[in-house]
Parts: structure tokens; C-alpha cells; sequence
């Protein structure tokens, strides 16, 4: 405002040309002690991301104690030959870190982060815990009966009934796939310490593992802080696990899963399809969200706008070690499970015969490749992503190729790929709910034998 009142307005300021996106390449080497490591710098990013991949996958677990690579997982931070949990934790918390594990079916993944200022301490940790972790039996059994509580809770959990029924309905029961992921309350109950100690010794070692780093490494020497710490790790060497064959049944059919008096009725429906690796996945991924991945999806718009039989249903391609897994997964009023699959059916069959339209394609390629700049922001994204490549032994340069085909999808691949994949003769249907209701319904259907389980 002028001295005589007048407002004065300055010009908007307008929006900076877009700059052109891709996923950051890393940089590959390897340490001394055959650790391979993928390396990306980002600028700016304090706080550095690192993930430890290691080729302990749940097939080579032992079939009687399933499960215990689950625990070994959990048990790397209870302390190792150097100090004890509490200290270990202790030590931890002093470098404003963190250490997560998991155990899924191509290894178990160690993940941690740290501010750049203390990166070498935390790696220091967690070498130690992958060196020679201590595996107290106490610890490990305190481990055990926590995740057999666990089990009690899953069994309650309608989603999670699902997915089990699932997997030992479409998997062969040979295939560690056709089982819980962390195993059951038999095969749990007997992991013991000598059973972590025995998977940890046959399948934790530096030559078969990758690590990834990602953040702000200006003024650090990451080759040498690595090799001062989880490059003196060691191990006998050994050759890395080859993925076996997937072996499934996806003919059409029906598996209920009772629970009387149940209110509600989870579905989920699925199949195998195709890896990463294979030609269509690009086009899969955007017909598949084109399906069923947002609210404003091809399922969505008809059980949930129209008829108003759920709160969302969505549609999945989650990668396997060989192949994918397919899925199509929501929850209905039991009074309505028979026509919510209907529906669910005919909505596939209409993707079949009339395809897609270019503004659903469009809205699809904007939702995954548009908005990746922003979910790749953090170090921990970016980390995370490069590890599954790494699980998966996809090539580093996997990710920036596909986004970049993800881009140039045409709608009549994309709805080729996604009716072919979702195809309603070849998926198998499970409803956890409650039989006496919806077994009838399901029968007038004619999606495939109907059986029920308890």
C-alpha cells in the first residue's frame, strides 16, 4: 500500500517449467568381503536410509519349524557378542536410529536409519547384529511366544483368514507360498535357539547379501566407513538360493471359510500371473490399477458408488518370487455377498468386452508415474524400492526403465493385459463369512465347486 492509500498488487508468481523425472539409478560396488552395495546420493537428505537384503528366503526354511527366519529376524537386535539387549538398544537410541526386520519369501531385510552425523556407529551396530548376533535362548523363546499370540489374532482377523485360505487353496502344498508367511502354531512352536542358530549359520552371509544406502553423503567417505563396518563381517561362502517353480491351480472355483453369525463377508479373489520381469507388466500395472486401484476405480464406481455394497474394493499384482499374485480384495454385508460377486464379475467381463477408455488410462499413468516424484522424496522410499529389486535380483537399472514404460502404456494394452489377468474362469474365490447364509447364493453363481471350510 502506498503512502497515499492506493493498493498496489504485484504480479502472481507463475509455476517454474516442469522438470523431466526419473527414478535414481544406483551406483554398484562391492566390498572386500563380497557384500554388494547400491549406493544413491540425494542431496539434502539428512537422515540416510540403509537396507541389508539378505538370501535367507522362506523355502530353504526347515518344514518342521517354519517361521523361524521370522524369528531370527526379530532376534538380530537382542544383542550380540559385544553387549547384551538392553545395551544393544541402549547404543542404538544414543545415534537417533532405528533397526526394523521382516522375513518374506525371497529373504529376510534388515532395515535402518540414521542421521548422516552417526552413520558409521549405527552401521557399526548393525554389523555387529548380522556378525554374530547373540541369539539369547530366553529372548528367542520370549520371540516364539509372542508370535504365538500373534497367530490367535490372525485367526480372528477376517482379512488375514482370507489370505491363508487363499494361498493353501491356489499354491501346491510343496510350494512354501501355500503356507503362513511366518509360519503356524505348530511349526512355531518348535523354533528354538538351536534353530535359529542353524538357519542363521546355513543362510546369513556377506556374498549372497546386498545392501543399499541411500542420502546425503557430502564430506563422507561411504566406501571407507562401509568397509570399517559391515565389511568385516564374514562368513563361508556359499552359492545364493534359486527360486523354484510356482506351482498353482487357478481353475475357477469357491472356497468359504465359515464363521457363523458373521455380519459381514470378506472376499478375496486371485490368481498367478505374470513377474516383474515379463514384457506386460507395465501394462498390467496400469489396467490393474485401472481396476481396481483407487476409490475412482472400474470396481469402486459399482459396488461402492452405485450399489453401495462396501466401503472400497481394490485390485493388486504383488510380485512373487516367480510370477505374481493377482488379487482382487474387499468386504460386504452378508446379505449382499451374492450380488456384490455378481456384480464383481460382471464388472470384469464388461472390462473384457468393452475395455478401457484413454481417460481412465490417463488418470491410471498420473496416479502411479505423476505423482512418483513425491512418493521417491524420502531416502527411505527410494531405499525400500531399490531393495525389492535387489530381493528380486531385477536389474539396477530396473526401476528408471519402468516408469518410463509405464509413461507409454496404451489403454488397449492396458485393458488387454488386466481382463487376460483377471478373467473370471481362472480366479479362485475366497469368502470368509458365513456359510449358512451366502453358500446358497454363491451356488447360484456357477463360479466353480463350492466348498466350505472351517
Amino acid at each position: 500500500m502506498t503512502q497515499t492509500g492506493e493498493m498496489v498488487f504485484h504480479p502472481r508468481p507463475g509455476a517454474g517449467a516442469a522438470r523431466e523425472w526419473t527414478f535414481p539409478a544406483p551406483e554398484r560396488s562391492v566390498l572386500g568381503n563380497g557384500l554388494a552395495v547400491l549406493r544413491v546420493d540425494r542431496p539434502g537428505q539428512k537422515v540416510v536410509a540403509v537396507e541389508l537384503v539378505l538370501d535367507s528366503p522362506l523355502a530353504a526354511e526347515p518344514t518342521e519349524c517354519e517361521g523361524v527366519a521370522t524369528i531370527m529376524a526379530r532376534a538380530f537386535t537382542e544383542g550380540t557378542d559385544r553387549m547384551g539387549a538392553e545395551e544393544f538398544a541402549a547404543e542404538l537410541e544414543s545415534c537417533g536410529a532405528t533397526i526394523d526386520t521382516d522375513a518374506d519369501h525371497p529373504g529376510v531385510r534388515v532395515a535402518l536409519d540414521v542421521p548422516a552425523s552417526r552413520l558409521e556407529r549405527a552401521l557399526g551396530l548393525l554389523a555387529d547384529a548380522v556378525r554374530a548376533p547373540a541369539f539369547p535362548a530366553a529372548e528367542v523363546d520370549r520371540l516364539v511366544r509372542q508370535r504365538l499370540d500373534e497367530i490367535v489374532h490372525e485367526m480372528a482377523s477376517p482379512p488375514r483368514r482370507a489370505a491363508f485360505a487363499l494361498n493353501a487353496t491356489l499354491f501346491d502344498d510343496a510350494v512354501r507360498l501355500s503356507r503362513p508367511r511366518a509360519g503356524t502354531a505348530q511349526s512355531v512352536a518348535r523354533v528354538d535357539r538351536a534353530a535359529v542358530w542353524d538357519f542363521f549359520t546355513a543362510h546369513v552371509r556377506p556374498q549372497t547379501a546386498t545392501l543399499v544406502v541411500v542420502g546425503d553423503f557430502a564430506g563422507v567417505d561411504v566406501t571407507g566407513v562401509l568397509e570399517r563396518t559391515i565389511g568385516t563381517w564374514s562368513a563361508s561362502a556359499a552359492e545364493p538360493s534359486r527360486p523354484g517353480p510356482v506351482v498353482a491351480d487357478d481353475h475357477a472355483r469357491v472356497v468359504i471359510v465359515h464363521r457363523p453369525g458373521s455380519v459381514q463377508t470378506q472376499l478375496l479373489v486371485g490368481r498367478i500371473g505374470p513377474g516383474r520381469e515379463d514384457a506386460s507388466w507395465p501394462a498390467l500395472t496400469i489396467g490393474t490399477y485401472c481396476l481396481g486401484g483407487t476409490l475412482t476405480s472400474r470396481l469402486d464406481r459399482v459396488l461402492r458408488e452405485e450399489k453401495g455394497y462396501t466401503y472400497g474394493v481394490r485390485a493388486a499384482n504383488q510380485s512373487l518370487p516367480n510370477g505374481s499374485l493377482l488379487a482382487i480384495h474387499g468386504s460386504v454385508e452378508t446379505d449382499v455377498t451374492g450380488p456384490a460377486v455378481a456384480d464383481l464379475v460382471t464388472v470384469l467381463r464388461t472390462l473384457a468386452a468393452e475395455g478401457l477408455t484413454d481417460g481412465e488410462r490417463d488418470a491410471a499413468v498420473q496416479s502411479i508415474v505423476g505423482v512418483a516424484p513425491l512418493k521417491y522424496v524420502t531416502p527411505r522410499a527410494v531405499c525400500d524400492s531399490l531393495a525389492d529389486m535387489a530381493a528380486e535380483r531385477l536389474p539396477d537399472g530396473y526401476l528408471p526403465e519402468l516408469y518410463l514404460k509405464l509413461a507409454d502404456v496404451a489403454t488397449k494394452d492396458a485393458a488387454e493385459a488386466a481382463s487376460g489377468g483377471f478373467d473370471p474362469a481362472r480366479l479362485v474365490a475366497v469368502l470368509v463369512g458365513d456359510a449358512d447364509k451366502i453358500r446358497e447364493p454363491l451356488e447360484a453363481l456357477d463360479l466353480g465347486p463350492v466348498t466350505v471350510v472351517e
